[in-house]
């Protein structure tokens, strides 16, 4: 479903009574109930390139966000086409958040020409300007500097749109996070940067190599707000970047979001995952933040569990139909290998 503008998006404000989470208070059914199948197509998009690697569709590897569904889509529910998102090696549900179409996705995937950077670029690097996404990124915290040069384009051009940074816990100790966060700050620039705090960068916690608990307390530093929310919670994570993003609308400048949440699978398919325990693990999969969206929207009469099911089952036709359409798109031509690829 297209994207629409945040005004349309939005429902009249509730009475101070109104004790429903935020995004129900704020956003449309209809809303929600996309929120809930862009939540699905993720998860089963990246269950299905699972597959389809296990089964020697795709080649390298990839790095999957099952578990991390409430963060992608709960950070893209407010935004407007025209704002735009960076995102990371992690990034398919940032993709899917802002709109990109999973055959397409899926073929580049599978190498294939009709992918978005016609099977040049595979997961680490898919770009969709036209919805707003710059791109996603192979070097950790890459994303975070052209995520402010976006920002500048953006307030030299006098438009009110945003940038969204998406990046995880490990690039929070790169260079290039504390030197971009400083400049965004210093020029009041519209970028709201949202840290999926998964608790591992790689193989090592976050416990054992950032100095701070929080890592949104080092907004402080620079001089702009910061808030931890749970990640894994839709409204908790749309509340908190809603407010950042009418803030940087404002010409406030830029806020900091850390998203807690998990990934349920190693950091990539080549992660023998055995830094985990199985205890760990299972306590998170037990927060599964689709499972908690499902029950919310029940227990606030948006959806009842037919209403559910119809939608899981259409969503698996769409993945369905878009691997089939990945399979049987056209391979480049040894001739065009280096077509569409460029060099500095």
């Amino acid at each position: 479903m297209a994207k629409t503008s945040t005004s349309a998006k939005k429902i009249q404000a509730a009475s101070s009574g109104d004790n429903r989470p935020y995004a129900f208070r704020t956003y449309a059914p209809e809303v929600l109930r996309d929120a809930l199948r862009q939540m699905y197509l993720i998860r089963r998009f990246e269950e299905g390139a699972e597959e389809s690697y296990t089964r020697g569709l795709i080649h390298g590897t990839m790095h999957l966000s099952i578990g991390q569904e409430a963060s992608a889509v709960g950070t893209c529910l407010g935004l407007r086409d025209s704002d735009q998102i960076t995102s990371t090696h992690r990034g398919h549900g940032h993709c899917i958040a802002k709109g990109a179409e999973v055959g397409r996705m899926f073929a580049e995937f599978f190498g294939k020409e009709t992918g978005y950077c016609k099977g040049r670029g595979g997961s680490m690097h898919i770009a969709d300007v036209a919805r707003g996404n710059l791109g996603a990124n192979g070097i950790v915290g890459g994303g975070i500097p052209i995520a402010v040069g976006a920002a500048l384009s953006m307030k030299m051009q006098k438009r009110d749109d945003v940038v969204i940074c998406f990046f995880g816990d490990g690039a929070n100790n790169e260079g290039a996070f504390h030197e971009a966060l400083n400049m965004a700050a210093i020029w009041k620039l519209p970028v709201v940067f949202v840290c999926e705090n998964n608790k591992y960068g790689m193989s090592v916690s976050t416990e054992r190599s950032t100095a701070v608990k929080h890592i949104a307390d080092r907004a402080a530093a620079y001089a702009m707000p910061g808030v931890t929310v749970d990640g894994n919670s839709l409204s908790a994570v749309t509340e908190a970047v809603d407010a950042a993003v009418a803030r940087a609308r404002a010409g406030e400048g830029p806020s900091l979001v850390e998203n807690l949440t998990y990934r349920h699978r190693g950091h990539s398919k080549s992660d023998r995952n055995r830094y985990r325990s199985k205890d760990e693990i299972e306590e998170w999969v037990a927060r599964d933040p689709i499972g908690r969206f499902e029950a919310e929207l029940q227990e606030y009469g948006v959806m009842d569990q037919a209403q559910i099911d119809s939608l899981r089952a259409e969503v698996e036709t769409e993945i369905a139909e878009a691997i089939e359409f990945a399979k049987n798109s056209p391979s480049p031509r040894p001739e065009d290998a280096t077509r569409f690829v460029y060099t500095a």
